[in-house]
């Protein structure tokens, strides 16, 4: 009896040790967080080891910057677990920190959920080293010799805007959802330029690509990533979240097929896509072992431009369809400005954007009204910086948020409405606000940001000049408040596609 109240004893002393260590630690986290220096911008008070977590909503990740930004200023400090983030408002703000000083604010902070599987190796996702500058230049170049930017891309754009309208007139006028058909469309272009040919929308190896890439923004939304940054060991233990590594897999292996097949097929004389241009650069660096030109950046590479190259354009081309559908008028003047300069049989071009004011200015309201990259992609201090008089530390994490610039109330008259006239001069002509930044700005601005623009222009304009896009009858008009997944994308809708 006397041992067994010892071995009691023991472990009741064990547990109040073990209990005071963690109270100590969790006093010392809280005193180490709560000494900022004084030029450190402001934040909520962090909680000793989840830090600001239980002030913000990662369903709704967006809405809780604005909400921190009232009452913080524009620019404020944040805490998940021990990483630390500073998020950055209005133009001035993000303008100083990714231009002026964008070679202290060009990294990228680690994400576990992408790391594990390479998607570090390519483009997006890569730390701002000499690798990534190398990749970064080369991709730029490849597909400036593919056409971006060029006529013979306007072309393939100008093609597939036929195969898109032609799959729209096959639904006779029923309703449908054309999240598939955008999305298919949006796809053959970055296709053409990767693996050079476009797929048919209803080839069963592309349509499991589309599906797969909608999966992985649906399940890489949440807290879940910020979970994993301080459980790494996560990433190998079996469990419910393993999902989005079997997605992410999956993903990643319907690319490496295609590459695979290049590889069988590859002839060094013949250039035929980006693949071929990647291949023939790892050839001559394969004696260099400081070449970033290898199987796993190349994977990596082409998953970003397919990933780039899809979702972003056919997203804010759903946002585009989907306000046409809400505001009839502005389609009405859309339809009018089209019969004027191209006529009912042209093909539009890019020539044409040039005498198509308020059509230009409905794609640009599009982009800034649907904001589908709200927070941009994460950022990282490489160096001691300052912005705006604040001292931002080697290592924290940035947030651009560009919900602050692009529905700015001190910028835009009407920010949280619908209104093309943002981008009209009182003569009725285009002009273009350096505060429109969709495609976020300096070092790590979006590649293909040309090939986006001619995309958006072309294919609206090409629906539009066949089309009358309606509601379907008795249904509701859908709405025009966004899902946060990754990215703002409309609430799935249905539309009716009327031959004009």
């Amino acid at each position: 009896m006397e041992l067994l109240s010892a071995s009691l004893m023991s472990l009741w002393n064990g547990c109040l040790i073990g209990l005071a260590l963690l109270c100590l630690a969790l006093v010392f986290d809280f005193v180490k967080n709560r000494r900022r220096g004084a030029r450190y911008p402001p934040g909520p008070v962090p909680l000793p080891f989840v830090g600001n977590l239980l002030s913000l909503d990662f369903n709704r990740f967006p809405d809780s910057l604005v909400k921190l930004r009232r009452k913080y200023g524009n620019i404020f400090s944040l805490q998940m677990f021990s990483e630390k983030v500073v998020v950055l408002n209005n133009y001035d703000t993000i303008k100083e920190a990714l231009i002026t000083k964008s070679e202290d604010t060009s990294d990228r902070p680690p994400t576990p959920i992408f790391d594990h599987l390479g998607f570090n190796n390519g483009i997006v996702f890569s730390n701002y080293t000499q690798h990534w500058k190398a990749r970064r230049r080369f991709a730029l170049h490849t597909l400036r010799d593919f056409g971006m930017g060029k006529k013979t891309i306007e072309e393939r754009v100008r093609e597939e805007a036929g195969y898109l309208c032609s799959a729209f007139q096959a639904e006779e006028g029923h309703a449908f959802d054309p999240y598939l058909l955008l999305n298919n469309a949006v796809s053959n272009v970055i296709c053409s330029i990767i693996f050079g040919d476009r797929f048919d929308y209803n080839d069963k190896t592309f349509q499991r690509i589309i599906y797969l890439l909608k999966e992985m923004f649906q399940l890489e939304t949440g807290l879940l990533p910020q979970v994993y940054k301080v459980f790494p060991w996560l990433l190998n233990t079996p469990g419910p979240h393993q999902k989005l590594f079997t997605v992410q897999k999956m993903y990643m292996d319907s690319i490496s097929v295609i590459i695979k097949k290049h590889k069988e097929t590859w002839d060094p004389a013949v250039k035929r896509d980006f693949i071929d241009a990647f291949l023939e650069e790892m050839e001559k660096t394969k004696g260099d072992p400081q070449s970033s030109f290898n199987d796993v950046s190349l994977l990596s590479t082409i998953s970003d431009l397919f990933v780039g190259g899809t979702e972003t354009t056919s997203n804010t081309l759903r946002w585009a369809l989907l306000m046409m559908l809400l505001h009839p008028h502005i389609q009405n003047r859309v339809h009018k400005e089209i019969d004027q300069v191209i006529g009912p049989d042209k093909i539009p071009t890019m020539e044409d954007h040039l005498n198509m004011h308020y059509t230009n200015a409905v794609v640009h309201e599009v982009q800034r009204y649907g904001n589908i990259l709200p927070t941009a992609i994460f950022h990282m201090t490489q160096a001691d910086t300052k912005i705006k008089g604040f001292d931002i530390p080697k290592g924290t994490t940035i947030i651009p948020n560009l919900t602050s610039v692009l529905k700015d109330e001190d910028i835009w008259e009407k920010p949280y409405q619908f209104y093309p006239e943002h981008f009209l001069d009182a003569q009725g002509n285009f002009f273009k606000r350096d505060e429109f930044i969709p495609f976020s700005a300096g070092r790590r601005i979006c590649l293909g940001e040309q090939l986006a623009r001619m995309e958006l222009f072309i294919i609206f304009t090409s629906l539009l000049q066949k089309f009358e896009f309606c509601i379907p009858p008795k249904q509701p008009p859908p709405r025009d408040d966004p899902m946060y997944m990754f990215n703002f994308t409309p609430q799935p809708f249905q539309v009716c596609a009327k031959v004009r």
